[in-house]
This record gives C-alpha cells, structure tokens and sequence, in this order.
C-alpha cells in the first residue's frame, strides 16, 4: 500500500519544480500563480498575486473556469512546504497542461527566504 510520502514522492518525480529563487522568474513569466492550500492558510498569509484554489477542487476549478482552459498556460503552483503542490502538478499535468511549475519548499521556504507575503488587511472598526 503506498503512503501520501510515496505519493508525493513520485509525483515530485514527475514535476518541474524550481527553487524559491528560480521561482521569482517563473512567477513573473506565470499567467496564473496558484496557492493550493486551505482557505485558512491562504488567509493568514499568501504570495503577492496568488489566486486560491484548495487542492481539493482544483480540478473543478480548472475545468469550470474559461480563463484557466488553455493548456498553455504558464501556471505556478505553491502550498506550505511543496507536497500538495507536486499532486496538484501531477493532476494537471494529467489534464493536458504542459507548462506547471511547483515552488520547492512551498510557502515556508518563500517566507524563511525574506520574500514577500501579503497579508489581508484587518478591517477597522473604529
């Protein structure tokens, strides 16, 4: 029976993955940034111009979404350490698109790199 370690592993086998300082580049090539964490930790903190979309309804969202069918589409993938993000590879990868990249080390590697984050703004009730 293989384990969500080995799952993981062979997809990260199967997908472009690029370093947090090679992802500067991809993201600034990217036509669509994705964060495929939950929706709490997306809230908490994200990278400047990532869209959400949980890992969970990926697909759906891809499919459903005219302005996410092309499959050349440059799309960077990220969640918090990189596994969620190598599936999320995979899986689209497995739908036709040809250009995915997943950023090694996900979110925690980008802010432990000093990169920016964006944060929502916390609404004043004053």
């Amino acid at each position: 029976m293989k384990t969500a370690h080995d799952l993981v592993a062979a997809a990260k086998s199967r997908v472009q993955e690029v370093s947090v300082d090679q992802a500067e580049e991809a993201i600034r090539d990217a036509d669509v940034l994705v964060d495929v964490r939950e929706a709490d930790e997306y809230a908490v903190g994200h990278l400047p111009g990532a869209v959400h979309i949980s890992r969970g309804m990926l697909e759906f969202k891809f499919s459903a979404n005219p302005a996410l069918q092309s499959r050349d589409l440059h799309i960077v993938l990220y969640c918090k350490t990189s596994g969620r993000a190598a599936l999320a590879a995979l899986a689209l990868h497995d739908m036709g698109y040809l250009n995915v990249k997943s950023i090694l080390g996900g979110f925690d590697a980008w802010a432990a790199a000093g990169k920016p984050v964006a944060k929502p703004e916390t609404p004043s009730f004053e």
